[in-house]
């Protein structure tokens, strides 16, 4: 059974670009996370990397093992045998532990008061979404989640800071994210995660890939601190 629609386009002599449609949707997100399982199983050697994204996936390859033309007809025969199994497989469930308060969220109690909530209101409703890991870029590790709920999309910061601590939770319109390092970020900070994002000693990089699901937990403060969570320069506590 054909479950979508693609098309696959040439970006040169070693890559192509899958494209699964034009508009951000979750529909797609476990579509292209079996697509991207299937190719990495199934094409074997000279394929260097797969970088699936909102609505694309891209193949790299060594060109001296396989022309474009080949590798455009092995993807589209590939693709075709998805089926409704591969796509209810598709991705894990990942549980993320966060400490919601304005010592770490100092965008919490404006993000309540943009939406007219207060800041109980906000947790709750940032915690009762499955999101889907859309794609994952911008710094290692940082996982783009979504959809938040539409009555907490909010802007992201005129200004963006120059440091944002590890393992903050952050919005930005109807997204959701955790900073795995410290970078700058223009994103509403509303809480803070013990939970290891990014760490170069573990084979899996990182807990979460494109097309898992992700759940935020709240927890308490000695929750936060028991689990290895820390305050950084700038925190009041």
């Amino acid at each position: 059974m054909k479950v979508t629609s693609w098309v696959v386009e040439t970006l040169g002599p070693d890559a192509v670009m899958v494209r699964f449609g034009e508009v951000i949707t979750p529909a797609l997100v476990p579509i292209i996370r079996a697509a991207t399982d299937l190719l990495r199983e199934t094409l074997g050697e000279g394929v260097r990397d797969l970088v699936p994204s909102y609505t694309t996936l891209m193949v790299s390859f060594d060109p001296l093992a396989h022309s474009v033309n080949e590798m455009t007809g092995r993807v589209n025969a590939l693709l075709q045998t998805l089926d409704e199994q591969q796509l209810g497989d598709a991705g894990e469930q990942i549980e993320i532990p966060v400490w919601y308060d304005p010592v770490v969220g100092p965008d919490l109690k404006r993000v309540a008061r943009y939406h007219q909530l207060s800041v109980d209101e906000v947790i709750a409703r940032h915690c009762v979404v499955d999101y889907h890991v859309f794609a994952i870029g911008f710094a290692p590790g940082f996982a783009y989640l979504g959809e938040t709920p539409e009555a907490l999309a909010t802007p992201r910061l005129d200004t963006p800071r120059a440091k944002v601590p590890v393992g903050s939770v952050a919005l930005a319109d109807r997204q959701t994210a955790v900073y795995p390092i410290a970078t700058p970020g223009g994103w509403n900070l509303i809480g803070r995660t013990p939970m290891t994002m990014f760490d170069r000693s573990r084979p899996q990089l990182c807990p979460v890939a494109t097309g898992d699901r992700v759940r935020f937990v709240p927890i308490s403060r000695a929750e936060f601190l028991a689990r290895g969570g820390r305050f950084e320069q700038g925190d009041v506590v």
